[in-house]
């Protein structure tokens, strides 16, 4: 019989994990092998930067956690695997996979989106899509420039009636 206190460890870090799942949006896991100490700072400062985190648990207690939730992502829970989490469904995607442009060693597995299982090539989709900030900038845009048109429009109609007068 294992050790109670053990168990309470393991119980404690499988919490953890439900809960860094269950309070985030955009989560994805990824191998990390290969990479050296100061790529792992780089990487961990790039997520940060975005709000994002990432921290590598065993398989066994990643597995537990999302048994535990009702997700299955058992056939990409082989080899070391590291778990990048934040509350923006896109930033650790998008950080992963530039990362990955620089790094070959990295390869994403398989991510959640909105607690949805996403394959890896969805993940290297969704890297694609501008940030929020852009995405609204580029509706902004939109949307101002149907009043300018129509300003144009009707100064441009003005000018052709004080001709014709």
């Amino acid at each position: 019989m294992a050790n109670p206190k053990i168990l309470e460890q393991k119980q404690l870090v499988i919490d953890e994990i439900k809960s860094k799942i269950e309070n985030s949006n955009g989560v994805v896991l990824f191998d990390y092998r290969g990479l050296t100490d100061a790529e792992i700072k780089e990487l961990k400062l790039a997520l940060r930067e975005v709000d994002s985190e990432y921290k590598v648990y065993k398989n066994t207690l990643m597995q537990r956690a999302l048994n535990d939730l009702n997700i299955d992502i058992s056939e990409h829970l082989n080899g070391p695997s590291a778990l990048a989490y934040s509350v923006d469904q896109i930033a650790p995607i998008k950080v992963l996979a530039n990362f990955m442009k620089k790094h070959k060693a990295v390869t994403l597995k398989v991510g959640l989106v909105d607690n949805e299982v996403t394959t890896s090539d969805k993940l290297q989709e969704l890297a694609t899509i501008p940030s929020r900030e852009g995405l609204l900038t580029m509706l902004a845009g939109g949307m101002i420039a149907i009043p300018k048109d129509l300003a144009i429009c009707l100064d441009l109609h003005a000018k052709n009636l004080e001709e014709n007068n």
